[in-house]
């Protein structure tokens, strides 16, 4: 099925313990469309890059049999651009520079070929975009909605109306808490699932993700990678991989969507091996179902004799 994703695209500079480079591909569409690349049939991107987007980014994309009919070229300015350090607790970093360039102009057009999409990614971008981006399609089956603490706190009343129209949100823990207003997670899931989404995924970085559905609390655990360089990504990619897997099934059952927060975990966890989306560029089947039957191993509890 065909799998719509609505995003950033943009370069990084990264710093971590382990290394640094001063620009590399990123933004949200980018990963998202990658992981997803390796299951959904078609995957549609729509972002904005800049005059000085390279060559070999545009055929990385396109050798991922990525549509980019919705990627605009904005010639009149530069691609988005940020750039972080990392500490030793990978979960914190600080950021050193955002320059939104032509991203600050962003509008998203959804072209005709793609507004048939089943399946629809919001990534991280302002909740009225992704708003926009639902009243141009038709009647997609699930939509799967990413947020962060910038658009929680100042611009809660379009967050708050977008969230009404998606299926399920994915977002951290901190960030359910403040959405909440609940220090408590099972309650801060539930108060959030009032606001609309019949789903919602609660990342926890190393520790995994709750999924929460009706009547139901799914808890999966993190993949226990040893060489971590970089987690630049690591939530897109999880939310790619997640979202990938359900176009590739077509199944929205209870069960399928547990498989979809394992494989989307499986694809985090490679994501993290390199810096930027290296590690995403070249994974082979065996690869991906290698580590996927690894992590369910990680969760099987033998029978009491």
């Amino acid at each position: 099925m065909s799998l719509l994703v609505v995003g950033s695209v943009a370069y990084d500079g990264i710093e971590t313990p382990f290394g640094k480079v001063d620009r590399i591909l990123g933004g949200s569409a980018t990963y998202i469309s990658l992981t997803s690349s390796y299951f959904a049939k078609q995957v549609n991107l729509v972002g904005v890059v800049g005059r000085d987007f390279a060559d070999e980014d545009i055929e990385l994309l396109k050798s991922k049999e990525i549509n980019l009919e919705g990627l605009q070229i904005d010639n009149s300015g530069d691609t988005f651009f940020w750039s972080g350090k990392y500490h030793y607790d990978l979960n914190n970093r600080d950021t050193l520079d955002t320059q939104l360039n032509v991203f600050e102009r962003f509008d998203p057009v959804i072209p005709e070929s793609y507004k048939d999409a089943k399946f629809i990614a919001l990534g991280n971008i302002e909740p009225s975009l992704q708003g926009k981006v639902l009243d141009q399609v038709n009647d997609p089956d699930f939509v799967v909605m990413d947020t962060m603490n910038f658009w929680i706190a100042g611009t809660p009343d379009a967050l708050k109306e977008t969230i009404k129209k998606v299926d399920l949100l994915v977002i951290n823990d901190s960030e359910a808490r403040e959405l909440a207003d609940e220090p408590n997670l099972i309650k801060a899931a539930e108060i959030v699932r009032d606001m609309g989404p019949s789903s919602l995924i609660i990342k926890k970085g190393e520790h995994g993700a709750l999924l929460f559905t009706d009547n139901e609390i799914f808890s999966a655990p993190a993949y226990p990678v040893i060489d971590i360089f970089d987690p630049t990504g690591a939530g897109d990619s999880f939310m790619g991989g997640m979202l990938g897997w359900l176009a590739y099934t077509d199944d929205l059952s209870a069960h399928n969507l547990r498989r979809a927060v394992i494989m989307g975990s499986v694809m985090a966890s490679f994501c993290v091996e390199e810096f930027g989306p290296g590690r995403l560029k070249n994974l082979t089947e065996k690869e991906i179902y290698d580590r996927y039957r690894e992590f369910r191993s990680l969760s099987e509890i033998p029978e009491v004799v």
